[in-house]
Parts: C-alpha cells; sequence; structure tokens
C-alpha cells in the first residue's frame, strides 16, 4: 500500500488540507474509490476505510491481480467535516458541482480540478455518494444516461437496483457525469443512511464493491453472488409529496412493499398535536426513499416508491 497526496489545499491560519488516496497494487489504472465530498457522509467514509482495511488485507495476501491498481480516496472535504457542514466554506458551495474543475477557479472548483486530474484515468470510478435531500434509501447503484453508462456492468455489484437518471443541466459538474465523459465507467453507491454509520448497510456496500472489483478480475476474492439486480429509470419512480408542514411521523421504512391506500405518514401540527394530514399509498409498490428527518416542510419530497415489479 502506498499513500499519496492527492491534492494540497494550503490555509493561512490553520494546517494545509491535504487529501489522501490509497494505492493497492501496481500496474494499469483499474478502479478508483472515492469517499466523501460533503461534510456529512460519515457513512460514506466508513465504508472507504473499511475498504482500505480489506484491500491492504488482500495485497498482503497476494491477491491484487498482477498489473492492476486500485486508487482508494477515502475522503475530498475533510475540512467541511470537521466543523459538520455539509458544504465547502463559508460560502456553503458543493464539490461535487464543481468539475471537472478549474485549476485557476475558486477553491471548491481547483479542489475539483486538481482530484479530477489524479482520477480521471481510471477504468472504474465507484463514488459513495449522498442524495440532495436528508433521507433513507434502499441501497442501489445510481448512473447518468450518458451515452457511455453501462447497467450491464452496474448488475455486477449485486445491489437489488440500479437507478438510471437522465441527467438536467446541473449534472452536468458532477463527478459521474464528467467521469463518463472521460470514458471511465463509472458508478455513484447509495446506502441508507448518510450522517451516521450503519454497519449492516455498510457491510453491504463494501462487500459490493469487492464482489464487482472480483468480477472485472481486478482482485481475487471469494464473494457471495449478491441481487440479481432490477434495473429502473428515474423518472419512472412515483413521488409523494406533502402539502403541509409539520412533525414528520413515518410509517413506513425503505424498502417496505405497500398497497394502494396503505397509510405511510402522518404530519403532526406542531402546535396543537393533531393529525394536519394522512399520507397513503399512491399505487402498489417498493418504498424506494423515505423522508427521515422529524420536519417535513409544505411540497416537500415524503416518499419515492418503485412500481410493484410482479403481480
Amino acid at each position: 500500500m502506498f499513500i499519496d497526496e492527492i491534492y494540497k489545499v494550503e490555509a493561512p491560519y490553520r494546517e494545509p488540507m491535504v487529501v489522501k488516496g490509497y494505492r493497492f497494487g501496481k500496474g494499469d489504472k483499474a478502479a478508483c474509490i472515492l469517499g466523501p465530498m460533503r461534510g456529512n457522509e460519515i457513512q460514506q467514509l466508513y465504508i472507504c476505510s473499511q475498504m482500505v482495511r480489506v484491500l491492504k488485507e488482500l495485497e498482503g495476501n497476494g491477491c491484487i491481480s498482477a498489473g492492476k491498481e486500485v486508487l482508494v480516496v477515502p475522503v475530498v472535504n475533510s475540512y467541511a467535516m470537521n466543523v459538520g457542514k455539509r458544504f465547502w466554506g463559508v460560502e456553503g458551495v458543493d464539490i461535487n458541482r464543481r468539475f471537472p474543475g478549474n485549476s485557476y477557479g475558486e477553491t471548491a472548483a481547483r479542489i475539483a480540478g486538481g482530484v479530477f486530474e489524479k482520477i480521471k484515468d481510471y477504468s472504474y470510478g465507484i463514488q459513495l455518494a449522498s442524495f440532495y435531500m436528508t433521507g433513507e434509501f434502499v441501497p442501489h447503484i445510481r448512473m447518468m444516461e450518458t451515452g457511455y453508462q453501462n447497467a450491464s456492468l452496474a448488475n455486477l455489484f449485486g445491489l437489488p437496483y440500479v437507478v438510471i437518471r437522465k441527467p438536467k443541466p446541473i449534472d452536468t459538474k458532477t463527478l459521474n457525469y464528467n467521469w463518463q465523459d472521460e470514458m471511465t465507467a463509472a458508478f455513484s453507491l447509495y446506502t441508507n443512511k448518510n450522517s451516521e454509520v450503519d454497519e449492516a448497510s455498510a457491510n453491504q456496500a463494501v462487500a459490493a464493491v469487492l464482489r464487482f472489483l472480483t468480477r472485472m478480475g481486478i482482485i481475487r476474492y471469494e464473494s457471495h453472488s449478491g441481487y440479481i439486480s432490477h434495473v429502473i429509470m428515474e423518472d419512472d419512480l412515483t413521488n409523494i409529496h406533502v402539502t403541509s408542514g409539520g412533525i414528520f411521523r413515518g410509517l413506513v421504512r425503505a424498502g417496505e412493499d405497500v398497497r394502494y391506500g396503505h397509510k405511510m405518514a402522518e404530519i403532526i401540527d406542531p402546535y396543537e398535536g393533531g393529525v394536519k394530514e394522512t399520507i397513503v399509498a399512491p399505487t402498489d409498490g417498493i418504498v424506494f426513499f423515505t423522508h427521515t428527518e422529524d420536519l417535513i416542510t409544505e411540497n416537500d419530497m415524503a416518499y419515492r416508491l418503485i412500481h410493484r415489479l410482479h403481480a
């Protein structure tokens, strides 16, 4: 294992922020695994730490394939993580909206550009990502529909679902989109937690990445076969919004099966304590995403449903 300096940010009043990379094996740039770019992605940091631990053990046992190199970048935005903020700096800039970066731009753009220069030539890119809204997901792989995406490769992770998203203009500045633009097969891996560690889904994510690396011939590792992934388009998900704000009382969790008319949540009046609104399932389906905060505001998304796969 070699530890490299991927990028360094000098600071006048504190220690520099150094983005570290852990390299395993030697040879072709086979796979890059990238951790948090946002300061609340504790689960993603934990998953990357476990990847470093396992790959270090595999390398010690000679299980990294000859002529293959794997890079793990456990965290990009450690400054935000240290102060408990989601985004970079006092401006609150999302580094994952600054790719491919700019060496003469603002600090976040320089970080994105410096990191991207070191990771853009890998054959496979795996980003441990989080959603823009706080909530809980069914673990899945997400890909941008750029014309270069390959759902068959995404199936090799063995997670329950592969979600393909049609990019919007803002998505063209994300790592996933720009990785694909450089002909890297890019995958974003989502688990059911962000700001706290969930051991079960973290272990599932580590197993999924190891399964993929094994099936691509990058490492030698005995893994279980996982799921036969179901590929869905993000536009086909059913979004359920609330019409009133208040205290959110969720009654179902991600992965649960619901029927049409099933009670899913209640919105409690924060002043008088009564039920302001009852959320019911508009169709038969599987809960793909659920809001998890105690408060919810008017028109927020409470749930996303996958239409029932089988009659």
